[in-house]
């Protein structure tokens, strides 16, 4: 980790913040089964899955692939060298994000682990904390009122405001 980054911490990363709640959640299924219904509604739920991983991997590989396109860090550990705005930060200022959530929802239900679904919102506000909320004060200190304007034009999680 360098000193100049929004996260100073190993475990301020989406991996942990994500994946411990993940592993919880494979667990919890484990330990207190209960299950999305099944039968004739199983293709309906591994549909809807599916539904969330394709867009979600798209996510994640278009955002890593901008990052790259501006030799930017996907780690948030590093510091950020510039604002990254064009391809899918154009529509999101967290694709990474946006996209690993969509992935962890579509495992949930292509592979019927509801408690997952559960432990989510709790994730999602721990997100706001401890990966959102540092990276907004980050950019904001570093790169001031290029990154305020970007905010004005782009949604946290989709969509450009008008």
């Amino acid at each position: 980790m360098k000193n100049d980054a929004a996260h100073k911490e190993w475990w301020q990363i989406f991996e942990v913040v994500f994946g411990i709640p993940f592993f919880a959640g494979v667990v919890m299924q484990w330990i207190v089964p209960f299950s999305l219904p099944r039968g004739s509604a199983t293709l309906l739920f591994i549909t809807i899955g599916i539904a969330f991983l394709i867009p979600g991997t798209i996510l994640v590989t278009m955002a890593r692939r901008e990052f790259r396109r501006y030799d930017q860090p996907t780690d948030p550990g590093y510091p950020t060298h510039n604002i990254v705005t064009t391809g899918v930060f154009s529509v999101s200022r967290n694709p990474l994000y946006l996209g690993g959530i969509c992935i962890l929802i579509g495992l949930a239900f292509a592979l019927n682990l509801p408690w997952v679904i559960v432990l989510l919102l709790p994730t999602l506000v721990a997100c706001q904390y401890i990966l959102i909320a540092p990276e907004e004060q980050y950019l904001t200190e570093k790169f001031g009122e290029e990154y305020r304007s970007y905010t004005e034009k782009v949604y946290r999680w989709m969509g450009q405001k008008r």
